[in-house]
């Protein structure tokens, strides 16, 4: 095991490291969430592959959404911080986190909340 910057435990193959998190869906707002990931831009499809990013999910349950990825790169910080200076990105994540609900649980400078694993198997 390795922790990733977010100081979450995640477990790690090689050099992938999975992540968990989770994060409220405003219900007024899930057909709507719903209808961007069923359209994803290709711009944002783009970005998350050169940021190392793959085997990407976001499952939805009772309110909630859980995403699951892999991180197959190197410098996970750099990665994120490049994902987060691009402006496309921004533009993404600007009609997404409206429909977000953070938890309360969540830490310090945490949007989605980030998740330990606690067991795996191949």
């Amino acid at each position: 095991m390795r922790a990733p910057a977010n100081g979450v435990a995640a477990a790690q193959e090689d050099d992938m490291i999975r992540h968990g998190e989770l994060i409220g869906i405003r219900p007024e707002r899930l057909a709507e969430y719903r209808r961007n990931h069923a359209n994803v831009w290709p711009d944002i499809l783009s970005m998350i592959k050169a940021c190392n990013i793959r085997n990407y999910s976001i499952y939805f349950k009772d309110g909630l959404l859980f995403a699951y990825y892999e991180y197959v790169g190197s410098d996970y910080d750099a990665d994120m911080a490049k994902m987060a200076a691009d402006p496309r990105t921004q533009e993404w994540w600007a009609l997404m986190k409206p429909m977000q609900k953070p938890l309360d649980t969540r830490k310090a400078g945490e949007w989605w909340a980030a998740m330990e694993e606690v067991f795996h198997v191949d």
